[in-house]
């Protein structure tokens, strides 16, 4: 948690030089805030850096693409010339990002975890599947995942501006 800490003071200071005045000065506090609510309930004072990472990905201003690029990155593991994610590796980002919507009551159960990981693997014989295969499961907008497309579109309305003058 203090390691955490000291990065999001980092990333959140050279954020304001970016953009001064757009950033309150207690963002790293209420985002490490989040980050122990979703990740260490119990106050062990540790939270997994790729947890963590996940959570900051998902809740980033960045293409669905790109988010769901990082999340392979995050979570795949090397074999040879190419990065492949496991079934147990996409548990672990599932369960992961499954505490995003959870810490506001809106959680899956595991068995949620479980069928969205069966309907990923589906139709796949290996033990693990490469990038492509993953983005093109996403795009797919598995409904455990449904919030973060969802929430992207909401964000990305917020941007639209229409030229238009009401009476």
């Amino acid at each position: 948690v203090q390691q955490i800490s000291g990065m999001l003071m980092k990333l959140f200071q050279r954020v304001r030089l970016e953009k001064p005045g757009q950033v309150d000065p207690r963002a790293a506090e209420f985002t490490l805030s989040l980050l122990v609510a979703m990740y260490d309930r119990s106050g062990t004072g540790y939270i997994k850096s790729r947890s963590a990472a996940a959570a900051l990905i998902a809740l980033s201003g960045d293409t669905l693409l790109a988010k769901y690029r990082a999340f392979f990155q995050f979570y795949a593991v090397p074999d040879g010339n190419v990065a492949l994610i496991t079934r147990s590796a996409l548990r672990s980002l599932l369960t992961d990002l499954n505490q995003i919507p959870a810490i506001v009551g809106e959680g899956c159960t595991l068995s949620c975890v479980e069928m969205a990981t069966h309907s990923c693997f589906h139709g796949v014989l290996n033990s693990a599947i490469v990038e492509e295969k993953f983005l093109s499961w996403l795009r797919s907008e598995p409904a455990v995942l449904l919030w973060l497309p969802t929430c992207y579109r909401l964000s990305a309305t917020e941007m639209v501006s229409h030229q238009a003058r009401c009476r």
